[in-house]
């Protein structure tokens, strides 16, 4: 399954991977505006999950020979 996602990704373009972060971040808008009660979650946890999730993309482009 994964063999197959790998195939399609190498397929996009920076322009499509770009529209997806925005796509992203406007979804990640429509659920605060439907969720307001996210916004009270602390800094450190919102960095603490920033960090976590971005270890590894950071690992594998940056260190990994």
């Amino acid at each position: 399954m994964f063999e197959k996602m790998n195939q399609r990704v190498k397929k996009l373009t920076v322009v499509d991977i770009a529209l997806v972060k925005w796509s992203v971040l406007v979804s990640a808008i429509i659920i605060v505006k439907l969720f307001p009660q996210l916004l009270q979650i602390n800094y450190p946890v919102l960095i603490l999950l920033m960090v976590i999730c971005a270890a590894k993309p950071f690992y594998k482009f940056w260190l990994k020979k």
